[in-house]
Parts: structure tokens; C-alpha cells; sequence
């Protein structure tokens, strides 16, 4: 009882100084053709354990030093219980600031004595959330829609949000889950829709996730595959390939996915012409890590398939990129 009271006076807390805050903010373009999106991942948040502390100060840190538009994390968020107190713990930053936000849950999350449900259900109280009601599934796939500068009812880039699930529901089959045929039709049939909207046109756009597919390897063993940024484990994902990506290619509207799971990567490579990226572990000693704690940080250019990126960590920024310039092989015979 006292863990449940303790939780119900947060989130009134949170309800009532952020009252004034629209429960699903707009996403829309600054004036100066800009949106500017910090991803998160692997917290890996303990409760009153002090390993933690340094992923709270990056945290605050990294929203003070880019006052970002959207702030997405991309899985293991908490990592031991109580898990309702652990998540608010973590996304309370986000919400002080007034922030809209958005979650997409890794393989640790539902163990920490709470369900995918239950987290999805306490997240979806709180203010700047931008998590669409989940019907019967327990965490669901959602698409959120960024807005013109010019004109707040027009779409002109969309951010996917995907569940990647946690293990292999095969027996025979170890290692991770993979993305099911029936998401992969949903992305499919989401982008139809804002295509058809678009004059037929494929909106630019971004999904976030947090088991890497297998594509993360191919494009990472490929010699000639252009690679930004820090490898230092292979992409811990499923053994079975379902075929997300290819419908990504076949779609025409994702650019570049963000993933988080293995901890010592945080690099950029491109594979047919789909950035594939790494987000920066933003945890503390709960977990293996060998790169300073921090996040990524993208800012889309408006009206272009075109956006920068960089990593954030204490002090400053590096792996600046930019795409798809900086991921193009030029004709050095016209240099």
C-alpha cells in the first residue's frame, strides 16, 4: 500500500504543477525549418542506488544543453523494482521541462515486477506523454506525425515508435524476438496513408527501436559500408530476419532507425541507402558500458530527406554526422 500511495502522490504532483500542459503536444517545425529529437537508452535506472545517479545528471544535463522538441527512449529504461517508482524517476526531467515524449520499451523493462501493460498504462498518465491509447496489445506500434512550419495542419515528417519485443517465443529458436509479420504490415499500411496524403509522395521519416534487426550486422561486417562513430560489439539481435527492413526500402519513407540494447555502440552506418544507427547508453554502472554515459541528439531539416546528428556526453558533442552527405562515396575523379 505504501508503494502505491507513494506513486499516487507523484503523479498528482506531476498532474497539477503541469496542468497547463497539453497531455499530446503538437510536433511541429520551428520557424527556422528545424526539429530537434534526443534519444535515450539503456538507463538501466536503479531506485536509491547511487550507480544511478550519473544517468539522471546526463539526462538533465543533455536537456539543458539542447532544449530539444521531442525526446524518445528507446528501451531498457528501468532495471530493478519498484518499477513504477524507477520510471517516474526517469522521465520526471522530461516532464519538469514540459517536453513531449515518447517510450518505446526494451527486453528489461516487464522485469522489474511490472508488466509491458502496466508500465504503458502509468506512462500514459503523465503530462507530455504522446502514447496513443493501446486498445487489446500490451505496448503497440505508433507513428507520430511532425507538422509544417507554415501550416499546423500539414505533415511533412513522421517519427515511427516500434516495440522490438524482449526473447524468442521459439523454444528451439534462442536469442531475441523479431519483429511479427502483423507489425510489419501495420508500418506498411501507416505509411500508405500518409504517402496518399502526400500526393503520393513518401513523408521523411525516422523509427526508433531497441533490439537492432538483423541488418545492423550485414551492414557493419560490409567492408564497403560507410561507418561513423564507435563499434565495439557486435548487434546483439534476432536470429530469424521477418523483413522490416525490406519494407522499410520498399516504403521509401524511413531515412534512418535508432536502436539501443548493445551498450558499447554508438555508430552510424549506412546499408542501401537506410542510415542505421546506435543510440549513446545513457546509464550508469548498473550494467556494462565502456563509452561515457550521454545520448544522440538529430535535428531534421523540413521540406528535405536531410537531417544532422551528433552524440552528446558530458562536456560537449562529437561523431557529428550528417545525412546522406557524409554517407556517400564521391567520384574522386572530378575532385
Amino acid at each position: 500500500m505504501r508503494k502505491y500511495f507513494r506513486l499516487y502522490l507523484v503523479l498528482f504532483s506531476l498532474l497539477f504543477v503541469f496542468s497547463a500542459f497539453a497531455q499530446k503536444s503538437e510536433l511541429r517545425f520551428n520557424k527556422a525549418g528545424k526539429f530537434k529529437i534526443v534519444q535515450f537508452t539503456d538507463v538501466h535506472f536503479k531506485c536509491a542506488n547511487s550507480a544511478s545517479d550519473v544517468a539522471l545528471e546526463r539526462i538533465n544535463e543533455v536537456l539543458d544543453a539542447e532544449n530539444p522538441d521531442l525526446v524518445i527512449f528507446t528501451g531498457d529504461i528501468i532495471y530493478a523494482p519498484p518499477a513504477d517508482s524507477a520510471m517516474l524517476q526517469v522521465l520526471e526531467p522530461v516532464i519538469r521541462r514540459k517536453i513531449p515524449f515518447a517510450v518505446t520499451f526494451g527486453n528489461h523493462d516487464d522485469e522489474q515486477g511490472m508488466s509491458r501493460s502496466q508500465l504503458y498504462d502509468i506512462i500514459r498518465k503523465l503530462p507530455g506523454n504522446l502514447l496513443p491509447d493501446r486498445g487489446e496489445v500490451s505496448s503497440p506500434d505508433y507513428v507520430l506525425a511532425i507538422k509544417s512550419s507554415s501550416d499546423a495542419k500539414t505533415d511533412v515528417a513522421l517519427v515511427y515508435c516500434l516495440d522490438s519485443h524482449a526473447y524468442s517465443p521459439l523454444s528451439d529458436v534462442g536469442g531475441y524476438a523479431w519483429f511479427t509479420f502483423e507489425q510489419i504490415n501495420w508500418y506498411r499500411q501507416q505509411s500508405t496513408v500518409y504517402r496518399m496524403k502526400n500526393n503520393n509522395r513518401p513523408l521523411p521519416a525516422l523509427a526508433f527501436f531497441h533490439i537492432p534487426f538483423p541488418e545492423y550486422n550485414m551492414a557493419a561486417s560490409d567492408e564497403n559500408a560507410i561507418m561513423r562513430g564507435t563499434r565495439m560489439e557486435q548487434s546483439y539481435g534476432p536470429k530469424l530476419n521477418t523483413g522490416m527492413f525490406a519494407a522499410m526500402k520498399e516504403m521509401g519513407d524511413v531515412m534512418e532507425t535508432f536502436v539501443g540494447h548493445d551498450h558499447d555502440n554508438d555508430y552510424s552506418v549506412i546499408w542501401n541507402n537506410i542510415l542505421l544507427s546506435h543510440g549513446r547508453f545513457t546509464g550508469g554502472n548498473t550494467e556494462y558500458n565502456h563509452l561515457p554515459n550521454g545520448a544522440r541528439v538529430i535535428v531534421l531539416n523540413e521540406g528535405t530527406r536531410t537531417f544532422t546528428s551528433w552524440i552528446r556526453q558530458k562536456g560537449g558533442i562529437l561523431n557529428l554526422i550528417s545525412y546522406p552527405s557524409d554517407f556517400v562515396k564521391d567520384d574522386w575523379t572530378k575532385r
